[in-house]
């Protein structure tokens, strides 16, 4: 039993992907977003809604709550549990989702420990962080803007009393595994985004984001997903309403074009052009290419 894999940016059909690849193929679908895991994060996350679901069985999503702890290492655990009991019902796994440490944890053999609590690293600025990991691995690759590989290649350090770029990497994938990706026109897709954006705004995202502000949580969970942070700043008196939107269209658009090269450079992903005005085409172009494997 082959497992499917739906991969690309927000706003390309992936969950409706999955639902009609689901129903051709008699799968369940295993959510890989790691903000998709936590209760209450829906709108910024674009959670698939229950009448979105059409009945399909969902796993690993609205497991956590989001003062709880989960790591890619609870990830890889569950997720793998979930696969082997959707093969022995002889249904196809079908993942979905745009993280690609956890699609990685899930079908790769990569080890990873149980992590102990980390270091936030809240009251350093990004550049002094990059010195320091340059400090303790000077053949590190990761950029010296993000910040969160930086963070993690830290506490891996403190760990582990060695440097990130020597933890061993592995291409073995562990499962018969077809890589679908869903793509579209650059600027297609940025326009998309910032319209997304704008009716998450109208579906209640700033109430959704103002419940959360007032709980005071400020986890990864909560920090993490692009949508609270930006406008917790405007909770803050720090941006107008109107500049903290802009921000999380901005991010959205970045985050579109790095995930798109990781994947590339990742796995070895088959790309289809998202038809928006018949998207039954897409289905079926996706169906006859799985069936031709």
């Amino acid at each position: 039993m082959k497992v499917i894999c739906i991969v690309g940016p927000t706003g390309v059909g992936k969950t409706k992907m999955s639902i009609e690849l689901a129903k051709a193929l008699d799968g369940e679908i295993i959510n890989a977003d790691s903000t998709q895991i936590f209760k209450n994060l829906d709108i910024a996350t674009a959670k698939v809604t229950e009448e979105e679901k059409e009945n399909i069985v969902h796993h690993l999503i609205d497991i956590k709550n989001i003062d709880e702890d989960y790591t890619v290492y609870d990830y890889q655990k569950d997720v793998r549990i979930i696969i082997e009991k959707i093969k022995e019902k002889n249904k196809t796994p079908i993942l979905v989702g745009g993280t690609g440490l956890y699609i990685k944890a899930a079908l790769y053999d990569y080890k990873f420990e149980k992590e102990s609590k980390k270091n936030d690293y809240s009251d350093i600025e990004t550049e002094e962080l990059y010195k320091r990991l340059l400090q303790v691995d000077i053949n590190t690759n990761i950029h010296k803007n993000n910040r969160k590989r930086i963070i993690r290649a830290l506490n891996y350090y403190d760990e582990t009393n060695k440097p990130m770029s020597q933890k061993e990497k592995t291409n073995k994938i562990l499962y018969d595994t077809i890589f679908i990706g869903l793509t579209t026109d650059r600027e297609k897709l940025y326009d998309i985004i910032n319209k997304r954006v704008d009716v998450m705004i109208e579906n209640g995202l700033l109430q959704e984001a103002k419940k959360i502000y007032d709980s005071n949580i400020r986890t990864k969970a909560v920090m993490t997903p692009i949508g609270y942070k930006e406008l917790f700043e405007y909770f803050d008196g720090l941006k107008t309403k109107e500049e903290a939107i802009d921000l999380i269209k901005q991010r959205s658009r970045r985050y579109a074009k790095r995930l798109y090269t990781w994947f590339n450079n990742q796995m070895n992903v088959t790309w289809f052009e998202t038809d928006y005005e018949n998207f039954d085409n897409t289905v079926k172009e996706v169906i006859n290419y799985i069936e031709s494997r």
